[in-house]
């Protein structure tokens, strides 16, 4: 187990050695790269890259998003393609491996040619992906909520930035559940940043943050961290877990004799598809912040959920990063359509202001920050493995990567 100081020194080093190491490949590799992008648009099809971890320990969250981007691409398909050509997706495996994210994409970018990828899961795929995106001026669509504090002018994230879920889900849980939060996460970039937010979040609303812990993604043995919660006795828990770690430790929790009536966890990277692998045997009564959920009141949300399962079997169920990732080939499509061509430059260029009406309600692109409008919402589980919706922001919130709206927010933004 990882205490705070000696986490944050990992992660400072493993950042490092990521960046070094992309400096390493990037520099060999520089005669191929350059600023021009080189999208093949020969014939009548386009190829596209679709890029997730589909073995290792972010497969049980990331398979279901290239099932999502590929229904996408097969709807859009028989609906005539794009600007006349059909789409031809070329699928990679990211191995929930950080340098094997920036391995692909560069194959996608460099010899596939491709369009655009959609893909990535956790922050530290997305980091890997970044300045192989940016080398080659590819597109990347970055499907899953994130920790803010960045933006790229490769990178289109169709999944809630920190101001979307992050920050909302901290107030409704000192409105609702207390003031003493105990932190846990995996160690890495996403849920480091975020616990530095809600730190400095709570310390400026009267709340307070009774301990704070990590383990290493894959991490399967929670004892000792329940051990500690039992001794601490949070109003609640803020978790940043991500992948089959929520397995163990939602599991260890309940066999601990901790319930969500007892102490109620705050998740947000626990969706539908993750509550199918933990069991709702121990997840009933626990809660998530996300910008859609499978139960989601909108005709376009009905239409979509019956095409999945007809698709992909009726116990598949759909959640916010499968909804996110599915709208981004959409959004995608609207803005080759909108530029009338299919390079990046152009496609950037006509995005702002592009409106989708995807399954959880309208979204829009915000062509300053590359992110989308999105209405925030918090969800319970239910016996039967969805949300119960128990509060929603009532409107599209605009992204603020760099929360700059926030007045105690300010020191914490790299910019």
């Amino acid at each position: 187990m990882l205490r705070v100081k000696k986490g944050f020194l990992a992660m400072v080093m493993s950042v490092f050695m990521l960046c070094a190491c992309a400096a390493q490949t990037n520099e060999s590799s520089s005669g191929n790269e350059s600023n021009e992008s080189s999208v093949t648009t020969e014939g009548d099809a386009v190829q596209v890259g679709i890029l997730h971890s589909l073995s290792g320990t972010m497969a049980i969250s990331e398979v279901s998003l290239r099932d999502a981007e590929l229904m996408a691409i097969e709807e859009i398909n028989a609906d005539g393609g794009v600007l006349g050509k059909q789409i031809e997706p070329i699928v990679e495996d990211g191995a929930s491996d950080w340098p094997t994210f920036a391995e692909k994409a560069r194959k996608l970018l460099q010899q596939d040619k491709v369009a655009t990828i959609f893909g990535g899961w956790t922050s530290a795929s997305r980091k890997a992906m970044l300045p192989v995106v940016e080398q080659n001026n590819g597109l990347l669509w970055y499907p899953v909520q994130y920790e803010g504090m960045e933006e790229s002018p490769n990178i289109f994230y169709t999944g809630a930035t920190t101001n979307q879920q992050i920050v909302p889900a901290v107030d409704w849980m000192l409105e609702n559940q207390g003031k003493n939060i105990f932190l846990v996460g995996s160690d890495y970039v996403f849920p480091r940043t975020a616990n530095k937010i809600v730190n400095a979040q709570l310390k400026a609303k009267g709340g307070s943050v009774v301990a704070e812990e990590y383990t290493p993604l894959g991490h399967t043995d929670y004892n000792t961290i329940i051990s500690k919660i039992k001794a601490e006795k949070p109003d609640a828990i803020f978790n940043t877990l991500n992948g089959d770690s929520n397995v163990a430790f939602f599991k260890q929790l309940k066999d601990a004799g901790i319930t969500s009536e007892d102490i109620p966890v705050m998740s947000v990277s626990v969706a539908e598809e993750e509550i199918r692998g933990i069991g709702t045997d121990v997840l009933e009564g626990h809660y998530a912040a996300w910008n859609y959920y499978q139960t989601t009141d909108t005709p376009e949300n009905k239409t979509f959920v019956e095409n999945y399962k007809a698709k992909y079997g009726e116990d598949r169920v759909t959640g916010d990063p499968i909804e996110a990732a599915y709208i981004a080939v959409y959004l995608w499509k609207e803005a080759v359509e909108k530029a009338g061509s299919f390079e990046v430059d152009e496609v950037k260029k006509v995005s702002d202001g592009i409106e989708y009406k995807a399954p959880g309600g309208v979204v829009k692109i915000d062509g300053e920050t590359q992110h989308i409008y999105k209405t925030v919402r918090i969800g319970e589980v239910q016996a039967d493995g969805q949300f119960k919706e128990v509060w929603n922001s009532g409107e599209q919130v605009k992204p603020d990567p760099y929360l700059k709206s926030y007045d105690w927010a300010k020191g914490l933004s790299p910019e």
